[in-house]
């Protein structure tokens, strides 16, 4: 294991190579090692299992470290074309007195149980279009190419909480509830059972008194809108979940028959921001995709012509600001923080300048090797943390074509018309940053620090397909740490505050790190979040695939 702490400008950048796409691509990489096993199927591990502890985990952990992502990727004789499609495994490392055991457990969405009694793939998914059911006949498979999508159910993204209880989710309308203990599936919610939306994010934002927001999509003969909804802190002790969410503003798409996708959004103390980005969904594509044999992923599209609009919508009004901010053509999945400073809000995010590396996810793509595998990584764009500053003070006062910032800023933004900013972004990286990849799957100390100003981030480094480092990044002066390990594989760091902890960084980063070329060796790692040392592991004695996101469950103390 090796420990590094980089200084700004220390390490020259690597030459970037010429690219017929951006700039933002890099010299080529070569004798990337095969990682197959990272997206290979695996039994779940449904009671809990006793772990080999290397090293120490402090004792002050006491709760339950919460994982979700995809677990199988074959269904009888037929698989699974996209990473995003495999069903949803989760996982559960409980922590107590520095012992750790693991349990995991498939998701029983509607899907699965699907998929598991036709023995196929039954319910279509991102990247994987269902196949004709073969106890029909000529004419009812015929006819069940006019059927539109359904919605897969198979919520393998992430964990997130609504007032107090636990949901796995995806980005369609449906989450599923979970037992945190038992990892067992006790609930199928419908969003729009509730409100009017098609789907939602599998990334809200909580504010301090529990109140949660979130984006979902509806669609009508009018187009489609973007709506950020609104879920209330509390619930009446018989009350549904998500009863009592509302749409505190509804944004209509730039194009009508071909909105943004997004991810997640960004959030500070007074408004909600809504990244409006070119990879665009083409509704014309998806709806007609059954009867063309093509997957959702198919209808999706980057179009470099189209500028990034920042709409800002403010959290206790819904009032849309009439200003929009624009930036060139970018993408983003996740989001750093956001806060606002002196009339400026900051939003700080993992951004390229390309969005169509999220089709280069192919599970064949990802289980290459040799020159098919690096050939497969060269063509992605790298993703850089970036800074956006945008004045919120703009008003029929404030002056056309000059910079707006404050002159110790490095983003700017212009005042081009009445209502309309340019915005370019300050990196939030040195030179150093550019031999890891970039960075990708960013946290920070998200219950003191989220909407509000702070130092440091966390993420994985990407010289692969997926995470080969951790990365702590230092805002103060573009320092960073990494922790690395030849042939290991950490997946998305969580923040985890030490008791009655007084510094930002005072507390552990808990990933799991996945080892592909060892058998059964996947281990939860724990590091010294201000120090970046490694202070133990947890060794997994059955094999686990690379998941995307999850939560620390804390146990509160008696």
């Amino acid at each position: 294991m090796n420990t590094i702490t980089h200084q700004q400008n220390k390490t020259p950048a690597l030459k970037k190579a010429k690219s017929r796409k951006n700039i933002n691509h890099f010299t080529d990489v070569h004798g990337l090692p095969c990682i197959e096993k990272i997206v290979s199927s695996v039994e779940d591990t449904p009671e809990p299992i006793s772990t080999n502890i290397i090293g120490e985990i402090p004792e002050w952990i006491n709760g339950s470290f919460l994982r979700n992502g995809p677990g199988k990727f074959e269904i009888g004789n037929h698989k699974f074309n996209h990473w995003f499609d495999g069903m949803a495994l989760l996982h559960q490392f409980k922590i107590s007195n520095g012992h750790v055991t693991y349990k995991s457990r498939f998701l029983s969405s509607d899907s699965y149980k699907a998929n598991q009694e036709h023995n196929r793939i039954a319910v279509s998914e991102f990247g994987t279009v269902t196949v004709p059911d073969p106890c029909k006949n000529f004419f009812q498979r015929f006819l069940s190419r006019f059927e539109l999508p359904k919605s897969t159910d198979n919520a393998n993204v992430s964990f997130v909480t609504y007032k107090g209880d636990y949901y796995v989710s995806t980005e369609t309308n449906i989450m599923h509830k979970v037992d945190p203990e038992t990892l067992e599936t006790t609930k199928k919610v419908d969003w729009s059972k509730f409100i009017a939306v098609n789907g939602a994010t599998a990334h809200p934002h909580t504010d301090p008194d529990g109140t949660t927001y979130n984006m979902g999509n509806s669609y009508s003969h009018k187009g489609a809108t973007y709506n950020i909804i609104r879920v209330p802190p509390t619930k009446k002790s018989a009350e549904e979940t998500l009863e009592g969410a509302t749409v505190l503003c509804s944004i209509p798409s730039a194009d009508k028959s071909k909105p943004s996708y997004y991810h997640s959004f960004a959030m500070s103390e007074n408004y909600v921001v809504f990244i409006e980005q070119p990879i665009k969904m083409d509704l014309l594509k998806i709806v007609t995709g059954k009867l063309r044999n093509k997957s959702i992923s198919d209808g999706f599209l980057w179009d470099p012509k189209i500028n990034t609009i920042f709409h800002l919508v403010h959290k206790q009004t819904g009032k849309l600001s009439s200003i929009k901010y624009i930036a060139k053509p970018l993408s983003t999945f996740h989001q750093i923080n956001a806060y606002e400073e002196d009339g400026f809000l900051i939003i700080d995010m993992c951004a390229s300048d390309d969005g169509e590396a999220i089709t280069n996810y192919n599970v064949q793509n990802m289980r290459k090797s040799g020159e098919d595998l690096d050939e497969v990584y060269n063509t992605l764009c790298r993703v850089f943390p970036r800074r956006f500053v945008l004045p919120l003070n703009v008003d029929r006062d404030t002056p056309y074509n000059q910079n707006l910032n404050r002159p110790n800023c490095t983003a700017t933004s212009i005042r081009l018309t009445k209502n309309k900013v340019f915005c370019t972004h300050e990196d939030l990286h040195g030179e150093d940053l550019h031999q890891y990849g970039g960075l990708e799957f960013p946290q920070i100390n998200y219950g003191k620090y989220n909407t509000r100003s702070y130092r440091y981030f966390y993420g994985c480094g990407f010289r692969h397909l997926v995470g080969d480092t951790l990365i702590k990044m230092d805002l103060h002066g573009k320092h960073m740490k990494v922790w690395e390990h030849a042939g290991l594989y950490p997946s998305e760091p969580v923040f985890v505050p030490s008791p009655n902890a007084t510094e930002e960084d005072d507390g552990v980063i808990m990933s799991v790190v996945i080892t592909p070329n060892k058998d059964k060796s996947t281990f939860l790692l724990v590091l010294d979040a201000k120090t970046f040392e490694e202070l133990g592991r947890a060794v997994v004695p059955v094999n686990i695939p690379y998941g995307f996101h999850g939560t620390f469950n804390a146990v509160a103390d008696v």
